[in-house]
């Protein structure tokens, strides 16, 4: 019987692991800031649907963050719904809501975004395959 410590992971997949840390970390502080700047309504041109969407990103960016950092499923799997929820709802605010023509910095932003986006869920099998099997449970 194990002392409940899990084997470390191979480096490939901490170097992965560290760089959506850090995306997940940048996430956290822009909205962060927007609530700081903004006030109680940090994006008062969007709809308050997606208004309270971006807000509540100041929590669950850094929840996948820990749980990715915990090694826990849970984080893969939340890390790729924020992302590719992030995707499609910056990508509805920068082509459907603003009608700024051509390439805009918040069209740049969603398409960094939805890069990330399919690089996780690209990675996610990979990711989750390199992870050793859970002690059974008593």
């Amino acid at each position: 019987m194990g002392d409940g410590r899990r084997m470390p992971a191979p480096r490939r997949v901490r170097l992965v692991v560290a760089a959506y840390l850090l995306v997940f970390a940048y996430g956290t502080v822009v909205h962060v800031l927007h609530l700081l700047t903004g006030g109680p309504r940090p994006y008062p041109s969007l709809p308050a649907w997606l208004a309270l969407y971006f807000t509540s990103l100041t929590v669950l960016d850094p929840l996948a963050a820990v749980l990715l950092w915990r090694r826990r499923t849970a984080g893969l799997v939340l890390g790729c719904a924020v992302l590719v929820t992030d995707a499609a709802a910056n990508a509805y605010a920068n082509y459907a809501l603003d009608p700024a023509p051509g390439v805009t910095p918040g069209r740049v932003g969603q398409a960094v975004i939805t890069l990330l986006a399919l690089a996780l869920v690209g990675a996610a099998p990979w990711l989750r395959s390199d992870r050793p099997p859970s002690p059974p449970r008593s």
